[in-house]
């Protein structure tokens, strides 16, 4: 049985990402964030914050949870693919192969997702030692992978747009770290200004943060559910047409 076209895509990708696995250091940049987060605002700040009768930290982890998927999802394919493309020009081999462009973007976002999902599970760790009241569901693991495919399609998008590596931090500091802190992450996003609440609204990162908090499926949660999707396979088919394109 052959296998689908994306896999050997996929497949080096979890090759390099199995060997930067068995460095300590590797493993510990992941998390290292999102620790020092909890231990500031859940341990320091939370101990006097209440948020809808319930504690502080119960509500930040979930909220790091999607933060940490969003960073690693997105940063890893979006430095590699530009590492790839403009230093060690293994790319321009890959988009010369006689495979489609859509089976490309499927195994670099596929490979992302996993790396996203990767850090997310240390934090999901965390919160299980954690005194929070914290606990999985279907709808929480549902919002984790559209949020980890969401932004592994941006990651590919940037890594096709930058032009240089340096170009990869300023789209971090334009777009992602701006919504790691403005999308609901570390507070109720009602808690801002009505303006500044549409376009905090708009952002794909709050929509994550909207559902993977649910109890339920309400409408509220559908119309979250719906924009994610929308936004990942807008990234995707984006990010499909650039690869199509590229010629360098």
């Amino acid at each position: 049985m052959t296998s689908p076209l994306w896999y050997p895509v996929f497949l080096r990708e979890m090759l390099l990402f199995r060997r930067k696995l068995l460095k300590v250091g590797y493993v510990f940049s992941a998390m290292v964030t999102p620790i020092i987060y909890l231990l500031v605002f859940g341990y320091g700040l939370g101990r006097s914050v209440r948020l809808n009768g319930g504690d502080y930290l119960s509500f930040l982890i979930p909220g790091l949870v999607a933060m940490s998927s969003m960073n690693n999802s997105y940063s890893w394919v979006a430095s590699a693919l530009n590492l790839n493309r403009l230093y060690f020009k293994t790319f321009q081999v890959l988009v010369q192969a006689p495979i489609p462009s859509s089976a490309i973007m499927l195994g670099e976002v596929l490979a992302g997702m996993v790396k996203g999902l990767f850090a997310s599970l240390l934090i999901i760790l965390v919160g299980f030692i954690s005194p929070a009241h914290f606990h999985l569901s279907p709808l929480f693991l549902l919002a984790l992978l559209l949020n980890c495919f969401m932004f592994a399609s941006l990651g590919v998008i940037t890594g096709m747009l930058t032009k240089s590596h340096e170009d990869t931090s300023t789209y971090n500091n334009f777009f992602i770290m701006p919504m790691s802190f403005f999308s609901g992450t570390f507070f109720p996003i009602d808690k801002m200004p009505m303006a500044v609440q549409v376009v905090i609204r708009a952002l794909p990162l709050t929509h994550t943060n909207l559902v993977i908090r649910s109890h339920g499926w309400d409408g509220r949660t559908l119309i979250s559910l719906l924009a994610m999707a929308a936004y990942g396979l807008v990234f995707f088919a984006v990010g499909s047409r650039m690869i199509r394109r590229y010629s360098e």
